[in-house]
Order: structure tokens, then sequence, then C-alpha cells
């Protein structure tokens, strides 16, 4: 996928997690805004994957560690939901270690505990190739 591309599906993305947060408003569970973005994407017409199992590879051995990946959409974008106070450093490092180890370039932490939406989406990337 090409990053134009990358872009317009992240724009697609952030519109519809607009929309759950403008319906749902802040203070529910992640699971909630999880399940309500999936209906939203799945209602644009976009391929959505949903709590993927993410395996840790050491030393050439898989290592279930318990980690799942909250969405990826269009099998190209990591999409990382969030219910907190405030984003940390913490929660984009797990974002960015979720790309470099799924080979993929572009990430979208979303928080919806905030009054409005644009204060809570941080979009990361990781080894983004050119256009």
């Amino acid at each position: 996928m090409t990053t134009n591309e990358l872009n317009a599906l992240s724009h697609r993305i952030i519109g519809c997690a607009m929309r759950v947060h403008t319906e749902l408003g802040p203070g529910l569970l992640e699971s909630a805004y999880e399940a309500c973005l999936v209906y939203e994407l799945q209602c644009e017409g976009l391929a959505v994957q949903r709590q993927l199992y993410l395996p840790l590879r050491y030393k050439g051995i898989e290592i279930d560690c318990g980690y799942r990946i909250d969405l990826i959409v269009a099998d190209a974008i990591i999409v990382e939901l969030k219910t907190v106070s405030a984003i940390l450093p913490v929660h984009s490092a797990q974002l960015l270690t979720y790309l470099r180890l799924t080979e993929r370039h572009l990430g979208l932490l979303i928080n919806f505990n905030v009054a409005l939406l644009r204060e809570g989406v941080k979009r990361l990337v990781h080894n983004l190739p050119d256009a």
C-alpha cells in the first residue's frame, strides 16, 4: 500500500472513530468502543481483524506472551485503543513494537477517554516506504 493510500485509509479510520465517540462520548470500557468501531469500519466496507494474537519470537522460537493487537484494518494499519486519562510514552512504545513485530508501517493510537476525540488520536509511523 502506498503512503497516500495509507494516509487516506487512516483518515477513514479516524472518521469512524469520531462517529463512535460522538455517539457514545467518553467514560465507557475499551471493549465497548472496540465493538462499535469494528461495526463502523465494516459499514465503511473495510476489512477488520480484531484481537489478533501476536506471538513473540525469541531466539528462533515462538513464545506466547499474551499479546493481542486490538485491530488491524485492511491488513495495513494497526489500531490500538485506549480509555485512559492521558496517552503515555509506554502506549506509543507498545504500538511501535506491534508495528515492528508485524512489519507494518502505520498505526493509530486512539484514546476515547477525552472530551474531543481529535485530542486523543496519535498517528505513529515505522519505516514508512516512499510513495
